[in-house]
């Protein structure tokens, strides 16, 4: 194997964000403040939603487990998901006792049709939970119509889609409750750390009530001189504490001025694979965009035999080139088996997708490289298939 490896992802830092966090220690205020704040209010800008309705916190994951307490989840509700997403949002509704339903999913883009939600909706049905993979929106304007006609409420997993609008609109925003992601791995990044949205005012500010240990205000010191006794906690709810602090808001708020241009050399990646790979045979690239959609171009998948997708992985990383397959499809998990239904779209993307590096660091002969790689890999791994089978039907000597 390589000693250099090109990954799948990996951050744009450089001394803007250096700076940014200079200026916090300098300060002297490290926790959640104003920073926090700004943050908040630029998002807010961002998505086009009012900043109140905004919490950044410590992670999507969080804002997932957040919401299933929101939601006030239990026993007796079924939640819908894709099975092809992330871990954290079937085990935030588990862990409340709630049944996950998983539904089907389009098996080329891997995410769901307003038609696939719909079927697995149940009488216990109380919301909705939507991946918008690779940062394709996907149906969600028609599933989110489907869960105001039917009074359930629709939760978007925005991890994958920081920058991805359908018709204007920014994902997120057309549920009732949205999270994303500022991971080391994803696009917008601050080491770790989330985005929180919540479209009634009355849900944003319990959120933020519940995000700090259930206090309604933030610490004493904000309220001395205004309160007799400011250092007795004013507790209205049992919370627990995920909230962000100023030193991630800090590297939040450069991320944030740059997106644009880490989102456009993105697409630039994503056109350079289209053009590399075109026309090599065996090898699915990612279906066009819908007119009116455009993606944060978080990833790029391309699809290949099932018997031949994972020896083409392992062949790229001797070559050099780590890949990964996001995300293996829930249904088949073992802590799920209990919930397994046929899902065929689901297993098909499972089985069949790869994804290739993309961010914004990489090269143009990185990217040359990869698409190399990739086609070594096929042709190599298709012939030594063929010539197992051949062998195979060789009449044998008496």
């Amino acid at each position: 194997m390589q000693a250099l490896m090109i990954n799948v992802f990996q951050p744009s830092l450089g001394e803007e964000e250096v700076e940014a966090v200079a200026r916090v220690f300098a300060d002297n205020w490290l926790g959640h403040g104003p920073r926090t704040k700004l943050f908040e209010e630029e998002f807010a800008a961002h998505i086009d939603v009012p900043a109140e309705r905004l919490v950044f916190i410590n992670s999507a994951t969080s804002g997932l487990f957040l919401t299933a307490e929101l939601l006030g989840l239990g026993p007796e509700d079924d939640v819908v998901l894709p099975s092809t997403s992330f871990v954290a949002a079937s085990n935030a509704i588990a862990s409340t006792g709630a049944r996950p339903v998983f539904c089907d999913v389009d098996p080329r883009t891997l995410n769901p049709v307003v038609e696939q939600v719909e079927s697995a909706l149940t009488p216990r049905t109380k919301a909705v939970v939507l991946l918008h993979y690779g940062g394709y929106p996907g149906d969600v304007a028609a599933v989110a119509a489907l869960c105001r006609e039917r009074g359930i409420k629709l939760v978007e997993d925005a991890a994958c889609a920081v920058a991805s609008r359908a018709d204007g609109t920014a994902c997120g925003a057309f549920g009732d409750l949205a999270m994303w992601s500022f991971d080391s791995m994803k696009i917008l990044v601050t080491g770790d750390g989330g985005m929180l949205y919540a479209r009634e005012e009355a849900l944003a500010r319990k959120a933020r009530l519940l995000a700090y240990h259930g206090l309604d205000q933030e610490s004493g010191f904000t309220t001395a001189g205004r309160s007799q006794r400011w250092w007795e906690p004013n507790v209205r709810a049992f919370g627990r504490r995920v909230i962000g602090n100023d030193i991630a808001a800090a590297i939040g708020s450069v991320q944030l001025r740059r997106l644009p241009g880490f989102v456009e050399r993105r697409r630039e990646i994503a056109a350079m694979y289209d053009r590399l790979l075109a026309g090599c045979e065996g090898v699915a690239l990612p279906p066009p965009l819908p007119a009116g959609h455009v993606t944060s171009h978080y990833f790029y998948w391309v699809q290949l035999d099932p018997s031949l997708r994972d020896l083409v992985a392992a062949d790229m990383l001797e070559q050099g080139v780590y890949t990964t397959c996001r995300y293996p499809a829930l249904h088949r998990v073992p802590a799920y088996r209990a919930y397994e239904r046929e899902l065929p779209g689901a297993d098909a993307a499972s089985d069949r997708t790869l994804l290739l590096p993309l961010h914004q660091g990489l090269a143009d002969d990185d990217v040359r490289s990869v698409a190399a790689a990739l086609r070594r890999a096929v042709e190599r791994q298709a012939g030594a298939r063929s010539q197992a089978r051949g062998a195979g039907h060789r009449p044998t000597r008496p």
